[in-house]
This record gives structure tokens, C-alpha cells and sequence, in this order.
């Protein structure tokens, strides 16, 4: 599903997902960050995980999903981790549980 509900108070705008730079999790709401700024959404993460096409957007952690086609650099010089240097600048960091599923996504 290419389009997403995010809201903004009592907005609700439609977000095209390759638009969107990550999906995470704050608190109790799950947010995406797009170029056209942050909206909460009405789904969780592991329902965001089974709408989104796979070979465009990966799970890095328990509470966040980026979009691959957003992804500026990679650093593997953490132990155990991914730092993720994200479009927008932003850094994402992979989980140790995650690596392996970031590494097979990215080809590396």
C-alpha cells in the first residue's frame, strides 16, 4: 500500500511511502518522518512491517523502520550495530538482533 493516513491534531494527511524517511515508535504513537514534516499514525509498527513492500523498507529495531531509498551512508565501525546516516540527517542505528536482516536488505 503506497499511501498512509498521518495525522497532525486534527488534520489527516495522505503520505506517500517512498516519501517517508522512517517509521518509529514514541511513547505509545508510532510516528513517520517525512519531508513534509512528523505525523502520528493510527498503526503499529508490525502492521506498518506487513503493508510496506520489503524490498524497499526494512526494520532496524524493535521500534523503528526506515525506507532503504533514504539511506545516505552506512558506518560499520560500531561493534555489534549499524549507525545509519539517513537524507534528511538523521542516524538510525540498528540493533544487534536487526543486523543481520539491515546487512541481507542492503546487500552487504
Amino acid at each position: 500500500q503506497k499511501l498512509i493516513a498521518g495525522f497532525d491534531g486534527d488534520s489527516v494527511y495522505l503520505l506517500d511511502a517512498d516519501r517517508v524517511v522512517c517509521f518509529y515508535s514514541s511513547g505509545q504513537k508510532v510516528m513517520a518522518r517525512s519531508d513534509r514534516g512528523e505525523f502520528s499514525l493510527r498503526l503499529r509498527l508490525y502492521e506498518l512491517e506487513e503493508r510496506l513492500d520489503s524490498s524497499r523498507f526494512v526494520r532496524i529495531s524493535n521500534s523503528e523502520i526506515i525506507n532503504l531509498g533514504k539511506v545516505e551512508k552506512i558506518d560499520l565501525s560500531f561493534t555489534g550495530t549499524i549507525c545509519i546516516h539517513m537524507s534528511d540527517g538523521s542516524l538510525s542505528y540498528a540493533s544487534r538482533r536487526y543486523v543481520s536482516r539491515v546487512k541481507k536488505a542492503l546487500g552487504i
